[in-house]
């Protein structure tokens, strides 16, 4: 597989991540480098992994998998966006410190999964052509997490002009590329 081929793959994986940390950081208004840090960091390890857990996998499990992982992706998304629309309407300003940061704990696991279940398919399709997956897999690795700080930064600035309205943009952000998953495998049913 040539550069340009890998590298295509690497931003297409990346896409759903670079969106989530817009979202995300837009529900921060202001974020810091440890939260910029932290979200690049486990997106990029989950997309770097994922492949090669589905390289594993191999062709054994591929059909187990692709019929369900859109609706795992789809849930996570839908959860995470919810109730980031739902904190939008919780409180003002002074119940921000007392929110959940979704750079940390299970929001985090949670978006580390979701926006890297396709990048499992992709593995598996590795495996299927016979293609060695350690350097794809790094590849993809970096560009998700280059592109998820460039996502956390914009969101972050985003944030912090319009509040309110770009939480709940934000969680609607998730909740479509949520639905936009789950559309899109349903329409090759």
């Amino acid at each position: 597989m040539d550069f340009l081929t890998l590298l295509g793959i690497a931003v297409g994986l990346s896409m759903d991540a670079l969106a989530v940390a817009i979202g995300t950081s837009v529900v921060l208004r202001g974020v810091t480098p440890r939260q910029v840090f932290r979200l690049s960091f486990h997106f990029g390890l989950f997309q770097a992994l994922m492949p090669i857990l589905g390289w594993a996998l191999g062709s054994l499990a591929a059909d187990h998998i692709r019929d369900y992982d859109h609706w795992v992706a789809f849930g996570l998304l839908v959860f995470v966006g919810g109730k980031a629309i739902y904190e939008a309407f919780s409180g003002g300003d002074e119940n921000r410190a007392e929110r959940r940061d979704p750079t940390r704990g299970w929001s985090l696991l949670l978006l580390s999964v979701a926006t890297s279940i396709d990048a499992l398919a992709v593995g598996l399709s590795f495996a299927m052509l016979g293609i060695t997956v350690w350097y794809p897999a790094i590849v993809i690795g970096f560009i998700a997490a280059a592109l998820t700080m460039v996502g956390m930064l914009f969101g972050s600035w985003l944030g912090q002009r319009f509040g309110k309205v770009m939480e709940v943009i934000g969680g609607l952000v998730l909740i479509a590329i949520g639905v936009k998953i789950l559309a899109g495998h349903i329409s090759f049913l």
